[in-house]
């Protein structure tokens, strides 16, 4: 298994792991404007990475390579998570992180709060800043309401706008099949549409909290349920009609992951079934999707 901090010549590799939401429920609106949530996330093994190098220059330098074209201007999270850990440390550090971005972006699967959770634990390392967890917790809160879940344990129930975290000590082993489809998913928009529906609400948050007082992650899991859905495939319908497709096959239930675009797929760890899932996926739907397994760390 891969590990997160790689010593390479020139510097330090690290990697960014994506999330899915093994479950995703929405408790309502709050008075200042955001949605509560109450989501399981969980890392898989699919990763961007992060170059950490020594910088000629003042401040850093970020250059942005892979599949996917992103800004490294400003904007990009990872600018605004080393503008928190300087003003954190209160100095400048000469740094060139190179951004190799594999994770889809506006794909539910939180690339950008997971990139910038990597930066700050990437820039503690190569620095040797000897920051504890709990001045990068206040960091990463700064930067994003998702972040925090990404510096912590692979496994938590996220709550709040996602921000507070409290991770779950128990391995949960899972194989999905994780379809990527060619649609960037604007969060604001869905949310925007979102439809709160509290009878649906209390009774999967019941179900919820029963899972996990027996630790029983699998059942969780089985639920299937992201309450973000509905809002999601009325923006997109194709995606609700990829859904539909795909569980055509009876290979099981589809969920999205966040606020979309990814879906995924639990799946067998037995020998072969992945594969076959996939490729059922790929020939009779015509889908890009990669077998992901749950992260360790």
């Amino acid at each position: 298994m891969q590990k997160q901090f790689e010593v390479r010549t020139t510097g330090l590799l690290v990697r960014a792991p994506a999330k899915i939401n093994l479950v995703l429920l929405v408790a309502g609106k709050r008075d200042d404007g955001y949605h509560e949530l109450e989501t399981v996330m969980a890392k898989i093994d699919f990763f961007d990475t992060l170059l950490f190098e020594p910088s000629p220059g003042p401040g850093v330098e970020l250059l942005c390579r892979g599949k996917f074209e992103l800004s490294a201007g400003p904007d990009n999270l990872i600018h605004k998570a080393v503008r928190a850990v300087f003003g954190h440390i209160g100095r400048e550090i000469p740094v060139r992180i190179t951004l190799n971005k594999r994770i889809p972006l506006g794909a539910g699967l939180g690339g950008g709060s997971s990139d910038a959770a990597t930066t700050i634990l990437g820039l503690n390392e190569f620095a040797n800043l000897g920051l504890p967890m709990e001045s990068l917790l206040q960091i990463g809160a700064a930067v994003g309401s998702d972040v925090n879940f990404f510096l912590g344990g692979p496994l938590a129930l996220c709550t709040g706008r996602g921000e507070r975290i409290s991770e779950i000590p128990k391995i949960f082993d899972f194989r999905a099949i994780l379809m990527l489809p060619n649609q960037n998913v604007s969060t604001k928009m869905v949310y925007e549409r979102y439809v709160h529906d509290a009878a649906q609400y209390a009774r999967q948050h019941d179900r919820l909290a029963t899972y996990l007082r027996r630790s029983d992650l699998e059942s969780a899991a089985r639920m299937a349920v992201n309450m973000l859905e509905p809002s999601c495939f009325a923006l997109h319908p194709e995606l609700n009609k990829l859904k539909a497709s795909v569980e055509s096959l009876g290979l099981g239930r589809v969920t999205l992951s966040g606020s979309g675009s990814a879906l995924y797929l639990l799946v067998s760890a037995l020998p072969g079934q992945a594969q076959r899932a996939q490729s059922m996926i790929r020939e009779q739907i015509g889908c890009e999707c990669i077998t992901v397994n749950n992260n360790r760390w």
